[in-house]
């Protein structure tokens, strides 16, 4: 099969696939996984050759950028504490913890090899548990959690394996240098970050063209991420930073076209390469295995499962020490709610897309020109990982969420409505000031006022009332004006269909009908 084919085929499968899990109400990334798994069991399936940096270079930068830029800022700074604990403290520690039993497990493996393992293998990926909170009533802070540890433990374990695989190629370490370049790292790729975002936004809030605006945000990954990797600082940090400063400028240097058309560019974008990536890591397993001595296939996947359960145990031990134990000494917190929190925060811990891209970045020699040491048993073992793990954890997720009915923020849905009153006394103090400015408008100040009086007793109701109540007002709201837009949508079509309009005058009053609906479900 021609390699356009051939991915042509994967975008095929990753849209069915996803279609299917979301009828089932699974996670696609975790489908996506059981999915690439069967195809590498057809017969025939040809293997697919992915060059070691397409998935570091190319796919993980958008990746990055994008969920950073949509991390709420404040939050982020709020738990940065207990973030950076999971982030830096935990990375470290599975890192060693994983190394110690690739020692063990892997013969001949070298302290350096075994470290670049644990590194490949020591930061989780929020994305599916992410999607399994979305639809679940899961409280914000923990997926506040999830997403900031996600974004920071990156760098931390990329740094590691830099410093491993230097190691391995090279043959010496040095306590001294590592932490230098630790330190290198992280500094050098904020500042970088930072300096791309504060320049980028300058640009930004020079243009009104939309399409010139969507290319400069599909760049700007790129425009953090390589530089930072040249100079020797963190790519991701450098990415994870412009994302971060970008995110948190975007009211202001963006018009609502750009943000409208970027967001539905960035989250058709980031669909296509979390599946095509979860695609290719079920499908990529049978076909490595296939490869094998069945005895050492069997194996590399016990060691891998044996991988699984050390990173399970050590997050468990590390969110116990320094969450659960710790709050429930300081008390002033529910002892059941805070349980069940660390519980999720444990299980959540999934490895993803950054593992893949490591385990296939590792270098295939040795500059003496030797294979790189045990480089096919690291990479299956990673793949087993990340599978055991997604379909392991991922499935099961939900269930205990469930189980331990942990609820939505109450607080959380109180400051959405506090502000969304604010905003509408807002608009009703404007309305009431227009009125001797344009006294010949009453009847559309009139108009305008009772509209924002009626939202306004939404949300007071919202305030005060049982959730379901207020939520099954608003569905029947919902409903009866799609059904106005649906017939304006109608009649726009026979207007069509008689010829009295042509196709530009139906795409742009069919874009304003658009609009007001996805303003509607919004």
């Amino acid at each position: 099969m021609q390699s356009a084919e051939l991915v042509l085929a994967l975008l095929i499968a990753v849209a069915v696939l996803v279609t299917i899990a979301r009828r089932l109400g699974i996670a696609y990334p975790i489908f996506l996984v059981i999915g690439g798994l069967l195809l590498g069991l057809v017969p025939g399936i040809p293997r697919i050759e992915i060059e070691p940096d397409l998935i570091f270079l190319l796919v993980l930068p958008p990746l990055l950028y994008i969920a950073a830029y949509f991390t709420p800022v404040r939050n982020l700074r709020a738990n940065l504490g207990i973030i950076s604990s999971l982030a830096i403290g935990l990375v470290i520690a599975t890192a060693l913890a994983v190394a110690v039993v690739a020692r063990a497990l892997i013969p001949g493996i070298t302290w350096p090899v075994a470290l670049a393992l644990g590194a490949i293998v020591a930061p989780p990926d929020e994305i599916a548990a992410t999607a399994i909170a979305a639809r679940l009533a899961v409280p914000r802070w923990i997926v506040t959690i999830l997403e900031g540890e996600s974004l920071l433990n990156d760098a931390t374990a990329l740094t590691i394996y830099s410093v491993a695989v230097a190691a391995a190629v090279g043959g010496s370490f040095s306590p001294t240098t590592a932490s230098a370049t630790f330190t290198v790292a992280i500094v050098g790729g904020g500042a970088i970050g930072l300096a791309v975002g504060w320049v980028v936004a300058h640009i930004r809030s020079r243009l009104e063209d939309t399409p010139v605006e969507i290319t400069i945000s599909l760049l700007t990954p790129y425009a953090a991420f390589l530089p930072a990797e040249r100079l020797g600082a963190s790519g991701v940090i450098a990415t994870v930073a412009a994302g971060l400063y970008l995110g948190h400028r975007g009211s202001r240097i963006m018009g609502a076209d750009a943000r409208l058309t970027g967001r539905a560019v960035w989250e058709t974008l980031t669909f296509l390469l979390n599946g095509f990536v979860f695609l290719i890591t079920g499908l990529e397993v049978p076909l490595l295995l296939r490869a094998l001595e069945p005895s050492l296939a069997i194996r590399l996947v016990g060691i891998g499962i044996a991988v699984s359960v050390v990173l399970v145990l050590v997050r468990a031990l590390w969110i116990s020490g320094t969450i659960l134990v710790p709050q429930l000494v300081r008390g002033g917190q529910d002892a059941p709610r805070l349980v069940a929190n660390s519980l999720v925060l444990t299980w959540a811990g999934m490895r993803g897309v950054v593992s893949l891209a490591a385990a296939l970045a590792l270098p295939t020699s040795l500059p003496d020109g030797g294979p790189f040491p045990a480089r096919e048993a690291l990479v299956i073992v990673t793949l087993t990982v990340i599978v055991f793990t997604l379909l392991g954890q991922g499935l099961t997720l939900p269930w205990l969420i469930r189980a331990l009915r942990l609820g939505a923020d109450v607080e959380a849905r109180g400051h959405e409505a506090s502000a969304r009153q604010r905003l509408l006394d807002a608009a009703t103090r404007r309305i009431d000031e227009l009125y001797p400015v344009w006294p010949g408008h009453r009847p559309l100040l009139d108009r305008l006022r009772d509209t924002y009086q009626h939202r306004s007793e939404h949300v007071d109701r919202q305030l005060e009332a049982e959730a379901p109540e207020e939520d099954r007002e608003l569905i029947e709201h919902r409903e009866i004006k799609r059904t106005v837009i649906d017939s304006e949508r109608e009649a726009l079509l026979r207007l069509r269909a008689e010829g009295e309009i042509d196709d530009d005058v139906l795409r742009n009053l069919e874009r304003e009908l658009d609009l007001e609906e996805r303003r509607m479900d919004a």
